[in-house]
């Protein structure tokens, strides 16, 4: 494990409501000085995935990137990470519909209410949309998965939606399966066509 994999499993124990020494002991050690506070693993792969095609190394840049486990604990996290608890800069992304969580959250941690960055319905709908759905469809084929999304797309709730919104559902339809898109998709990007919120936030940090 990475010295940055156990301060982020050391501060997901703290919200847990285990002891907050260990945290601690790693921030001071390791010279944290930022967290991300994303809502899931999806967000943390395409976060990782566009650092490293960025020549970035975030954990030996003192940032810690973490999946919270839903928009809801963000107010949780702040308040452990941020001035009332290890004073680390706060940023993070979420989806619109999540906004006022982040918003509340980021205010009880102390931090800037435009510290984060909003998807308009979620990033993997920023994602679809910037490469567009023949793309994705390639990358999809590409991955192995195709005959999945052609069975997934026959069955009758997908009938009448817009190809966009099958495709975001479909990369939800198995368990790892949006983890592994969120870099797919992210390592699919052309340099100057990354979506606004995921660019501003690799760059606020």
């Amino acid at each position: 494990m990475t010295d940055i994999g156990a301060f982020r499993d050391a501060v997901t124990a703290w919200a847990a409501g285990g002891p907050g020494d260990p945290a601690h002991e790693l921030a001071a050690r390791l010279s944290v000085r930022a967290a991300v506070l994303l809502e899931g693993p999806s967000d943390v792969a395409a976060v990782n995935a566009l650092a490293e095609s960025r020549g970035r190394d975030l954990a030996g840049e003192g940032v810690c990137v973490l999946a919270i486990g839903g928009a809801m604990s963000v107010g949780r996290y702040a308040r452990l990470l941020g001035s009332p608890g290890l004073g680390l800069r706060l940023t993070g992304l979420c989806d619109e519909a999540e906004r006022p969580y982040y918003a509340r959250g980021f205010e009880r941690g102390g931090a800037a209410q435009q510290g984060f960055f909003v998807c308009a319905a979620d990033l993997e709908d920023e994602l679809i949309r910037v490469l567009g759905v023949t793309r994705v469809e390639e990358l999809v084929r590409a991955e192995g998965d195709l005959r999945a999304l052609q069975t997934f797309l026959r069955q009758p709730a997908q009938q009448g939606r817009a190809p966009q919104q099958q495709f975001r559902r479909f990369l939800g339809t198995k368990k790892g399966r949006k983890i592994h898109y969120g870099r797919v998709l992210v390592e699919a990007l052309a340099p100057d066509r990354v979506p606004a919120p995921l660019d501003g936030l690799l760059s606020s940090l």
